[in-house]
């Protein structure tokens, strides 16, 4: 994540992550087939801290729109927060190698749940254990995950900022949860 941090996609080297692990590059080689094996398994972990700090302060909001339009401008924030970090592992999880594909459908189901965890406005800890989501429930949540990660990804290109993707997730929020009448 240091390497990440510090360059990006590019400073991202295994020998590099090998040496500041302080592992041979052989063992890592052996938990990691690539640069976006190991990216993919950073975010994997940032996501958890995401996850355990909305379980200790779940979204606000009274309507299911305001909390989505919560949760967005919080993930948006703290993925923008390291913006070489957020680059380096957008780049991995959009970048197609087959080996980390399993990673990236369980990443973004962890986000649709997140979502639905916000609509509701429960802790993500709980939606194990709790109710699960009805079709539109994940099909918003899904559809929102989609959008929102298309935004990032011009992010990534330029073509969008950090509020005008908080403002987007919100409009599209508000639209799908009103035409899945989950108001």
């Amino acid at each position: 994540m240091l390497l990440a941090d510090q360059g990006g996609f590019q400073a991202v080297r295994l020998r590099d992550v090998a040496a500041h692990s302080g592992v041979a590059l052989g063992t890592l080689y052996s938990r990691f087939r690539s640069k976006e094996d190991i990216l993919v398994a950073a975010l994997d972990a940032e996501t958890m801290k995401f996850e355990t700090l909305l379980g200790q302060y779940p979204v606000i909001g009274d309507t299911p729109s305001e909390r989505v339009r919560h949760f967005f401008t919080l993930a948006t924030r703290a993925l923008f927060a390291r913006p070489n970090f957020a680059r380096a592992v957008l780049r991995s999880v959009s970048s197609g190698v087959p080996e980390v594909a399993e990673k990236v459908v369980r990443f973004h189901q962890r986000i649709t749940n997140l979502i639905v965890t916000a609509m509701r406005g429960t802790a993500p800890l709980s939606f194990a254990t709790s109710e699960p989501c009805s079709e539109a429930e994940g099909q918003v949540g899904f559809l929102l995950q989609q959008i929102w990660f298309a935004a990032l990804v011009g992010w990534m290109g330029g073509v969008q900022d950090e509020e005008t993707i908080v403002e987007h997730m919100a409009s599209a929020a508000d639209i799908l949860i009103k035409g899945a009448e989950l108001t």
